[in-house]
């Protein structure tokens, strides 16, 4: 009797646990498909919108394409010496530029665009949105339901727009940094010569086959949907209509993060399976 009695509540705080897991993704699918439909309406696009889409993209993206470029610069020669060393020691310098490309330009640097994208815009913009719906909760007068924003207004002239330039940003970040680090390779194996243009297309050719270039564009692609979406999202509904959801107001933050950072990891598992598989 008192084992039955002692297992009860251990299952009662699974069962809450589980719901609020549960829910938690399934209001994610339900943003990620507002969003996506957002995208697609001609009403997002009207005259009065095209200032604030394009004012949060390009804030977005310009503060940080500077900083991140001299990043994955500075990170990418460090690699491309370590490679170029390794590979020359063991007589294995032909295979140098390909083991670069692949572990950099196929590998790090889409996710290093895509964290890079979260951790100073999306994450932040999640937070703040989640701290601004909790500040007006807790200013509205006892037993009523506070203030009664619009939610399709909401996201049309708040969520979309930062979920938007979360998503370039990543596309223009990893696009850039792609180049710039085939530049730099081209520039640390073979130096300032045009003569070894043909071979290192012909070597990069090989590489990005149109079955590793598809995967390359799909990975960024669902890269930049998780990070512009999965931080925004659970601050789009109201955490009171979730009763179990209150203790978790103080992490919101850090709950968005390992969620969206599964997500990425999942991506880039399958990535690597469509590679190398």
């Amino acid at each position: 009797m008192s084992t039955h009695a002692s297992m009860f509540p251990s299952l009662l705080r699974l069962h809450r646990a589980t719901v609020v897991w549960l829910t938690s993704w399934w209001r994610l699918l339900q943003f990620a498909a507002l969003i996506l439909a957002r995208a697609v309406a001609p009403s997002t696009y009207r005259r009065d919108n095209h200032r604030a889409l394009a004012s949060h993209l390009v804030l977005g993206t310009a503060p940080n394409i500077l900083w991140f470029c001299v990043l994955s610069a500075l990170i990418s020669l460090v690699i491309i010496r370590i490679v170029v060393v390794t590979a020359t020691s063991y007589g294995l310098s032909g295979y140098a530029l390909e083991m670069v490309v692949r572990v950099l330009v196929l590998e790090l640097i889409p996710l290093t665009a895509a964290l890079f994208v979260a951790l100073r815009s999306t994450l932040p913009a999640g937070v703040e949105f989640a701290q601004r719906r909790l500040a007006a909760a807790a200013a509205a007068p006892a037993g009523s339901a506070g203030p009664a924003a619009d939610p399709g207004e909401a996201l049309r002239c708040e969520f979309y727009p930062r979920a938007s330039a979360g998503i370039f940003a990543v596309w223009l970040l990893a696009a850039v940094s792609c180049i710039l680090t085939l530049v730099l390779a081209y520039l640390v194996i073979y130096g300032f010569t045009p003569y070894a243009l043909p071979g290192y297309t012909r070597v990069v050719g090989q590489i990005f086959n149109p079955a590793v270039a598809l995967i390359l564009m799909l990975k960024i692609f669902f890269f930049s949907l998780a990070v512009g979406i999965i931080p925004l999202a659970s601050s789009y509904y109201d955490a009171a209509a979730n009763p179990f959801a209150a203790r978790l107001r103080s992490t919101h933050g850090l709950a968005d993060m390992v969620r969206m950072f599964s997500v990425i990891l999942l991506i880039e598992a399958a990535s690597l399976m469509g590679n190398y598989y």
